[in-house]
């Protein structure tokens, strides 16, 4: 917690004038526990009485008339504390009415995102730990006076046995209570930054492996658990403090009465005072102690931490100042790396790439309109191995499980740089899979990826290949910002303006503003979604360009554009996985993927050689007039699809059921059980 003593003391002085403002009710806490005194002042008195001048003086009638005064305490003393439990009603609720109107002050003032959750359990926590730290408290010290005034009764030389360890263990709890406390909420605020963590990084997962990032945010989430584990270490030491308070002052007692019986005995100490002192120990002060050491070393330190958030003071902004000015990037965020995963959004809709920053984004002085100027494009990396192949898959081999026929088996395929190539199959054949393994999204069961020398997955390679899914990702926030993010530079205003020229965003762009127009996700359609994201992909760095159906839901037309966009791009590889058979015709090279009868050439080579290719290519061809294509379903991946083209390997009239990436795929239920072999 930030809050130093300050604060703290602050919060304690608050503490104070709120009991003191309600001393009636202190007062009325105090009247009504006295009967607890009494009930367990007769707890240990009437046994000793009703032993040494009842049943050990041969009158019975005595013996049982202690004990029947004895069982008349203990109904008092229950009526006793239904009225305390109303007495702290009156305590608590105040509190409670007082934490919640000052968590929705600040929540109006602040617009507080944590509010929601102030008013729905930090609140409620605060009132019943205070509850419970009331009652226990205060059972402890009538308590605690009924057995000492007890104890005096029967004989003080009980006193000189059970005072002392009693004393000992209560001190040192108290001397142990203050560091307990401050590591119990060590803890608690290491736990809290470790889910918070985990909370940001979890969503997504990834995108963290597509950027590349997964040694900085596994250093980032060990020091936090590194932290977490220390505090429960410390925390842990300090509790055994705690118990061992426990023993001394509780436990210790009731041996020390046992073993010192012959020497009370023979000082004049009668069998029922021993066995009055006895009940004193084990059936009130261990009890009470036990209570007050778990209670108030626990959720005391626990109402501490909440407490201090609730009453925290006001931040106080300047007015109108709804738009503080920006400042660096808070680079220790292990969701850095994911800046999509920040806004909670699906991972399966976001575009995969290297860099791991923020945006910088350039703002032009003044306002309106920006002006058309000469297309640029932006710079490609260059450092690569000379000679080397943009792509080169060598025995790849995947499978969703150990037991599940492989996705991929044994694909060889070496791919220049500047090619083009598109990837076709059946639905559910493994085409997004391919493209999921070559982006390091996945990791193969067997075989190797390189881009450009590089293994596949590695920051290196990571920094090489941009992917595009089928569910495009736009955030809140500006276009700008949208088709910036895969750039750790400023994006100047002519290189966004001549990426939305070159796939076709320009009339979308203009139509909400320009670049610096706000951005509404939801507004937005799938093909204007894809519009945003293609030239996003466009401005980035990446040599190498994964489009996984990223224009199915674009028109033919539209979609040629695009994809000559990113093939005219200088230094650019791209990967096509095609849902039109234009998209296969563009293409320099084509890759089908058809389990056994897995085949690769240009077009018409395969038209020529391969009949599964000539029947996949009557299946997207053959159309109603008037309707455009594709024949084939859309959203391969992670969706319920029919199989598409007659006569392919698989195509047995069935449904397809591709899982989401990381699920079990059954064996068997995409072909009869026929590997993916090599290229044709």
């Amino acid at each position: 917690m930030s809050a130093g003593p300050a604060r703290g003391g602050g919060m304690y002085g608050r503490g104070f004038r709120f009991l003191r403002a309600r001393w009636r009710v202190l007062v009325r806490l105090g009247g009504w526990s006295v009967l607890e005194t009494g009930q367990t002042f007769l707890t240990g008195y009437a046994p000793a009485r009703a032993l040494d001048e009842g049943f050990l003086a041969g009158r019975p009638g005595v013996g049982l008339g202690w004990l029947g005064a004895a069982a008349i305490g203990v109904l008092v003393g229950a009526y006793g504390t239904v009225r305390v439990y109303a007495a702290v009603a009156a305590l608590v609720e105040p509190l409670r009415d007082l934490l919640v109107r000052r968590v929705v002050e600040r929540g109006v003032r602040e617009a507080d995102t944590g509010a929601l959750s102030g008013l729905t359990q930090q609140v409620e926590i605060a009132r019943d730990t205070f509850a419970g730290l009331v009652m226990v408290s205060r059972s402890f010290v009538f308590t605690s006076v009924g057995a000492v005034v007890g104890l005096a009764s029967l004989d003080p030389l009980l006193l000189l046995v059970v005072g002392p360890p009693l004393a000992a263990g209560l001190g040192l709890f108290t001397a142990t209570l203050r560091p307990l406390a401050r590591r119990q909420e060590e803890f608690l605020v290491a736990d809290e930054a470790l889910a918070d963590g985990l909370g940001r990084v979890c969503p997504g997962l990834r995108d963290i492996t597509a950027a590349g990032a997964e040694q900085r945010v596994a250093a980032d989430t060990g020091r936090l658990v590194d932290t977490e584990r220390r505090a429960a270490y410390s925390l842990a030491h300090w509790s055994v403090l705690r118990v061992a308070s426990l023993a001394l002052g509780g436990q210790l007692p009731i041996v020390l009465l046992l073993a010192c019986a012959p020497w009370l005995l023979a000082r004049g100490v009668t069998a029922g005072a021993l066995v009055g002192a006895l009940a004193y120990v084990t059936q009130s002060l261990l009890p009470a102690l036990r209570n007050l050491v778990h209670g108030l070393g626990t959720s005391g330190s626990r109402l501490v931490v909440v407490l201090r958030r609730l009453v925290r003071e006001p931040t106080r902004t300047a007015p109108h100042d709804t738009n503080p000015p920006p400042g660096p990037a808070d680079t220790t965020d292990p969701a850095d790396a994911v800046r999509p995963a920040a806004h909670g959004l699906p991972a399966h809709g976001r575009e995969a790439h290297g860099p791991d920053h923020s945006p910088t984004l350039e703002r032009a002085a003044g306002s309106g309109s920006p002006t058309p100027t000469r297309p640029t494009t932006p710079r490609l990396p260059t450092a690569h191995p000379l000679g080397a192949p943009a792509l080169s898959l060598t025995a790849l081999s995947f499978a969703y499980g150990p037991a599940a026929t492989p996705v991929v088996d044994r694909l060889d395929l070496d791919l220049a740089p500047g090619a083009h190539l598109a990837v076709v199959g059946p639905s559910g054949i493994g085409k997004s899979t391919l493209t999921a393994l070559i982006a390091g999204l996945l990791e193969p069961t067997g075989g190797r990826i390189r881009l450009w020398g590089h293994p596949v997955p590695s920051p290196a390679a990571a920094a090489l290949r941009v992917l595009i899914p089928q569910e495009a990702y736009v955030h809140s926030g500006t276009l700008a910002e949208n088709l910036g993010h895969l750039r750790q530079d400023p994006v100047p205003e002519r290189e966004l303006l001549a990426a939305a020229e070159a796939v076709g965003l320009t009339p979308l762009l203009e139509a909400l503003g320009g670049p610096r127009a706000a951005v509404d996700p939801a507004t937005l359609s799938a093909g204007e979604r894809q519009l945003v994201a293609l030239a996003r992909a466009h401005l980035s760095y990446a040599p190498l360009v994964l489009l996984d159906e990223a224009t199915c839901h674009l028109d033919p037309r539209a979609e040629e554009r695009a994809e000559r966009a990113f093939a005219n791009r200088p230094g650019t590889t791209l990967v096509v996985v095609a849902h039109r058979i234009s998209s296969a015709r563009r293409a320099d090279r084509v890759l089908l993927m058809d389990g056994p009868r897995t085949a690769y050439g240009t077009h018409d080579e395969l038209v020529r050689k391969s009949p599964a290719y000539r029947a996949l290519v009557g299946g997207w061809t053959a159309v109603p007039p008037g309707r455009s294509e594709p024949a084939l379903p859309l959203r391969d991946p992670d969706r319920v699809d029919a199989v598409a083209g007659p006569g392919l390997a698989g195509d047995r009239g069935h449904v397809v059921a591709h899982g989401p990436v990381g699920q079990a795929q059954a064996p068997r239920d995409l072909r009869d059980g026929g590997p993916l072999g090599r290229e044709g």
